[in-house]
């Protein structure tokens, strides 16, 4: 069978950190014959030769290639690319590693499209991620119709008869942007170009000893040297217009006007700075018209002036006041739709300063225009800096990070831009007496006003379900050509706590519970139980269950292999109706807490049979979609659990052991079947599952809410039993 992958890996002295790699190959869902991996070892001194050694030899499609060390990646590549026998190769760096599923699918995309390149999703927890690029699937596209310059790494899957026929390969050597080079290299030829945008590919790990590759201290003349060879290249590929404008920006916005703006240059001493604007500001004036100047958001637009008339006191002020610039998103409102997505309504802006305050504008004459309180000292006394045309690029966007993995997913959001008006009564545009001069202007911001949807199920034609974690709400801000990321949820207005309800998605139920972290209130969403314990962010909640999955009342409880089935039943019932008094007594006070968890008098409406069932080492009590013939209303949840005799000396019930409840006046028996038992199938709603029984005691727990109508499904349910502090039951 013939090879459709090649993966080459350059290998210099990895140590622990080569383990995730190795791992993430071994895993791979593309079978062994179909895919071959080459560790290029550039001279390792360490025990990795040893190693990868024996791991060829346990693994029939690795092979090692020894070669005398190069010092830097480039040599080790096109040793790969030059030995590989599949259709595709795949670059790998050490460090990082694959997703299980990551050959298959980039393999299949660029075979059924011949795509010369195929670019898939990253995720990384230390450096940042085109996460533009990764918006959709594409099935094809080029240089000309896709934003590909943004995403400059190697770490993608090439035809290898396509790098061989246009002669792409790296620079040896020591050196720096060698992957900016070879990509730019390979992206002009390119006919097809496919983006795999609905999974997590390929994964940047950040290494603890902080020597991941390309964290070397940058020396400005031999960069700003390797960076005109890019530049050759782009210049050498497009004719003058937006092509090669919008490429030339990209690079002037990143490896150039980026290294001396915040955080960056604020840490640069004098003479570094001279260095870096020295070598910097020659490729600016060469390269760098007006027509790529022109183009930049207006920070830029100043920080670009500021370096063309070599004022580097003037870029590191810029960069403070760039600094003290943060994003804002206030959420307004939360709402769980049928679907099971979440639509948040928000609020986003820029503000500056410690106390954040909105960014001004000016607005004069139906302009808009930086307010001079803010390009002070940058600008000519009396100009103003024209963003009229830039509103357009004020913009936001939602999304969903996991905190362990880094995985980043963009989410749906339909923003609109504000221009709104502000009160300052420190405006130096108005007069004493709060008169306005003429054409003074009006001080105001922008503020992005809209939703975003949050959406834990995936879809098939996207992405799939969220998988377990925690996955955190954050806001990117754009405008200015700044952008600032910020967490969702710490502003927020005060009905929005309440909506947070958690809800139980897919078949089998995940519980989904949206909560805001303490202390600083950013809103998560828990996916499966990542870790939060459910009865602080249940209790006195209904739990959602979303239409066309089936509802469960589920009790957790730690099971054994002997445990069997446990015939139950379900009782719903209504409690009894307040008195007036009292009714009137808790609209004023609020509703008192219950002693009990008992509904006194509740009328028995509706019961029927269930089983306890062991499942995978817990117990799930199925529910019926329907309740027929059940009262509409608020109705409490009991499972009256029977008997059932263990094949031991105790009765066996949730999978937990259980002594015989004693006689008044005597110690509990530990040893003895155990009689029926009222096992409550509800705690407070969507509370914690405990089973088994403390000291012989019948179990007891506080009942769960059901939205149920007449034939009509059931809306919600939860369930659980109080905790027995004696045993170690889990729950979710």
């Amino acid at each position: 069978m013939s090879v459709k992958v090649s993966v080459v890996i350059p290998v210099y002295n990895p140590g622990k950190y080569i383990d995730p790699c190795i791992d993430s190959l071994v895993r791979q869902t593309l079978p062994a014959e179909e895919f071959e991996v080459l560790f290029v070892d550039d001279g390792s001194t360490d025990d990795t030769p040893e190693r990868l050694d024996k791991l060829a030899a346990e693994h029939p499609h690795f092979r090692v290639i020894h070669i005398p060390n190069s010092g830097w990646p480039g040599k080790p590549r096109n040793v790969g690319v030059a030995e590989a026998r599949g259709e595709y190769v795949q670059f790998l760096d050490q460090d990082d590693h694959l997703g299980t599923d990551a050959l298959r699918r980039l393999y299949d995309m660029g075979h059924r499209n011949g795509s010369d390149i195929v670019i898939g999703k990253v995720a990384s927890n230390f450096r940042g991620v085109p996460h533009g690029v990764f918006r959709t699937n594409r099935e094809k596209c080029t240089l000309r119709d896709a934003p590909l310059f943004d995403s400059l790494t190697p770490h993608k899957m090439f035809r290898t008869a396509f790098l061989r026929e246009h002669g792409i390969a790296y620079p040896e050597g020591k050196r720096r942007l060698e992957d900016q080079l070879y990509m730019m290299r390979a992206y002009f030829p390119a006919e097809v170009v496919s983006i795999l945008g609905t999974y997590t590919c390929y994964h940047y790990s950040k290494r603890d000893d902080g020597k991941n590759a390309g964290s070397a201290k940058l020396v400005p003349e031999g960069y700003y040297g390797n960076l005109r060879e890019v530049l050759d290249v782009v210049v050498a590929n497009t004719e003058p217009g937006p092509l090669r404008d919008r490429v030339l920006r990209r690079f002037y916005r990143v490896e150039m006007l980026g290294r001396l703006s915040e955080p960056a240059v604020l840490k640069y001493d004098d003479d570094y700075l001279r260095e870096m604007v020295d070598a910097v500001r020659p490729l600016a004036l060469e390269y760098m018209d007006d027509s790529v100047h022109d183009g930049l958001g207006p920070m830029l637009r100043m920080r670009s002036t500021l370096l063309r008339e070599d004022d580097a006191e003037g870029l590191v002020r810029l960069a403070r006041l760039g600094s003290s610039v943060k994003g804002s998103a206030r959420l307004e409102n939360v709402q769980w739709e049928t679907d099971g997505r979440i639509t948040v309504t928000m609020a986003g802006r820029l503000v500056h300063g410690e106390q954040r305050l909105p960014l001004k504008l000016l607005r004069r004459d139906e302009r808009l225009y930086l307010h001079p309180d803010i390009t002070s000292g940058f600008l000519p006394e009396g100009a103003l800096l024209d963003i009229t045309d830039d509103l357009a690029g004020f913009q936001a966007e939602l999304s969903l990070r996991d905190r362990e993995k880094a995985v980043e997913w963009l989410c749906p959001t339909t923003l609109e831009t504000h221009v709104e008006m502000l009160d300052d009564e420190d405006d130096e545009t108005t007069e004493p007496g709060g008169k306005r001069p003429e054409k003074a202007g009006r001080t105001c911001e922008v503020v992005l006003r809209g939703t975003g949807v949050l959406a834990p199920q995936g879809s098939s034609k996207g992405r799939g379900n969220l998988p377990r974690g925690f996955w955190d709400a954050w806001v990117s801000v754009r405008g200015l050509g700044l952008v600032r990321k910020t967490r969702l949820g710490a502003e927020r207005a005060e009905h929005v706590d309440g909506q947070c309800l958690p809800a139980l998605l897919s078949a089998p139920a995940r519980p989904v519970i949206p909560y805001f972290t303490d202390p600083h209130g950013n809103l998560t969403l828990d996916v499966s139980r990542r870790g939060k314990k459910l009865v602080p962010y249940l209790e006195g909640r209904p739990v959602l269950c979303m239409p066309g999955r089936s509802p469960q009342l589920r009790l957790d409880l730690v099971t054994t292999a002997a445990t069997a089935p446990a015939a139950v039943q379900l009782v719903l019932s209504k409690p009894p109706a307040a008195p007036a008094s009292a009714t009137a007594e808790a609209a004023e006070t609020g509703p008192e807490e219950p002693e009990t968890s008992e509904a006194p008098d509740a009328a028995v409406v509706h019961a029927f049979p269930s089983t306890l069932r062991p499942v995978h080492g817990r117990a799930h009590l199925p529910v019926p979609r329907r309740v027929e013939g059940g009262a509409g209303g608020h109705l409490a949840a009991r499972g009256a659990a029977r008997r059932r005799e263990g094949p031991g000396p105790g009765a066996v019930y949730g999978g937990r052991r259980c002594r015989r409840p004693s006689p008044p006046g005597r110690q509990p028996s530990r040893t003895g079947p155990r009689p029926a038992a009222e096992a409550d199938g509800a705690a407070p709603p969507g509370g914690a599952a405990r089973g088994g029984a403390h000291r012989g005691r019948p179990r007891r727990a506080t009942a769960a809410v059901l939205r149920a109508q007449e034939g009509t499904p059931v809306r919600g349910a939860a369930a659980g039993m109080t905790r027995d502090p004696a045993g170690p039951a889990s729950a979710t």
